[in-house]
């Protein structure tokens, strides 16, 4: 949706602990690095409309961004800061769903401004204004600068209407759920994207490869990762859920 309101870092926020599957180990800065052994849940930082639910039928909980209402935006971030100078992976789930239209979609963010940060609603997608900030977007809303209804972009200094990248998906974005796979490669600074829908015999395909250096952007060597969220006048209940960070696989 185009209309925002001022973005804003949250004044609020929730903080929780939660059972998410973060792989990771903690440096000595207190940030943590990928690794392939360790796996603990950090606590949370929710604001907004940002939430944590229980699937529905299911022992697990998921982050639930925004509920269904209009003009909302919602954040989770991982309190444990993340040493963006070196390689990381994270994958996944998410089920962005309402009725036969819905806006506005869904961020995954890499940031250095803290774990309050939230942006605009609407086409902000919760982090428009996090100035310090990559954004990789699945988006189920075409504003006036969008190639489409169901695309993915990347974006910096929290300006959604500025892509760095942008590729419309294969796959639906909008109503049915589908996992997302972000690699960051430090010593490239590359990072990639690749999505693909949760049916069986389904594949994964590339969408994005961009350019970016993480600590640069971001202003920071160990910044936070997370999630942000909006609706505007259309709605949608926005969910992520089996979010792990790790070491990247060969």
């Amino acid at each position: 949706m185009r209309f925002s309101r001022s973005p804003r870092v949250a004044r609020g926020g929730l903080w929780v602990s939660a059972v998410l599957s973060i792989v990771a180990a903690v440096n000595s800065g207190g940030a943590f690095a990928a690794d392939a052994e360790p796996k603990y849940a950090p606590p949370l930082a929710l604001n907004g409309t940002a939430s944590l639910m229980w699937r529905a039928g299911d022992d697990e909980r998921v982050i639930r961004l925004t509920d269904g209402g209009y003009r909302q935006a919602g954040s989770a971030w991982s309190t444990e800061q993340v040493d963006l100078t070196g390689s990381f992976e994270t994958t996944f789930k998410a089920h962005l769903r309402s009725g036969k239209r819905g806006a506005d979609g869904i961020a995954f963010v890499a940031q250095g401004e803290g774990p309050r940060a939230l942006g605009g609603w609407g086409g902000g997608l919760g982090y428009r204004g996090i100035h310090h900030s990559v954004a990789v977007e699945f988006d189920i809303y075409r504003n006036s600068p969008d190639p489409s209804s169901n695309h993915l972009a990347v974006s910096i200094n929290g300006n959604p209407d500025r892509y760095e990248s942008a590729a419309e998906s294969s796959i639906p974005l909008y109503g049915k759920p589908f996992q997302a796979r972000v690699r960051y490669d430090a010593g490239h600074h590359r990072l990639t994207v690749h999505v693909r829908a949760l049916g069986q015999g389904a594949t994964e395909e590339l969408l994005l490869d961009q350019p970016v250096n993480l600590a640069a952007r971001t202003g920071v060597s160990s910044g936070w990762v997370g999630f942000t969220g909006a609706t505007g006048s259309l709605t949608a209940r926005q969910d992520v859920y089996e979010w792990t960070v790790g070491a990247p696989k060969a």
